[in-house]
């Protein structure tokens, strides 16, 4: 039988799939990937980024971010600007047309992941998240 510990790895594994094989299905459903989703949603929430702060946000490779930055740009989903201080960074904004994209797509989301996460009470997922994010305060630190 396998370990608690490995049990929950592959239970977080399992549950982030599960979640954004929905998301990909929503962003497919409005001709958007996963990642252009994705980076379309962090611009909408923390408005002008890098796109190194894109990466981090997202979570995603560096390799992957100039192609999807591309076709969101072909798009008119979003601009890029030299950023005034460093002319070496380029800043990413939301055009108008890609704001109201996100906006309609992000409302379907949020609320589909709020759905998956029904099975628990309140109290279950305020537990949830407290454990995540002690863990996350050693994460990478021997013990």
């Amino acid at each position: 039988m396998a370990k608690p510990e490995l049990k929950i790895l592959i239970g977080l594994h399992r549950t982030a799939n599960a979640i954004d094989r929905k998301t990909a299905q929503i962003a497919a459903a409005h001709d958007l990937t996963l990642g252009q989703f994705a980076v379309l949603e962090a611009l909408y929430h923390k408005g002008d980024l890098t796109v190194g702060q894109v990466q981090e946000a997202i979570l995603s490779s560096s390799g992957t971010i100039p192609l999807i930055v591309g076709k969101l740009e072909q798009r008119g989903y979003l601009t890029r600007c030299q950023d005034a201080d460093d002319r070496r960074r380029w800043n990413l904004h939301l055009t108008e047309t890609g704001r109201d994209v996100i906006a309609e797509v992000y409302p379907q989301n949020e609320e589909m992941i709020l759905r998956q996460m029904d099975c628990w009470t309140e109290e279950e997922k305020n537990t949830l998240v407290s454990l995540l994010q002690r863990f996350g305060g050693t994460h990478g630190k021997d013990h």
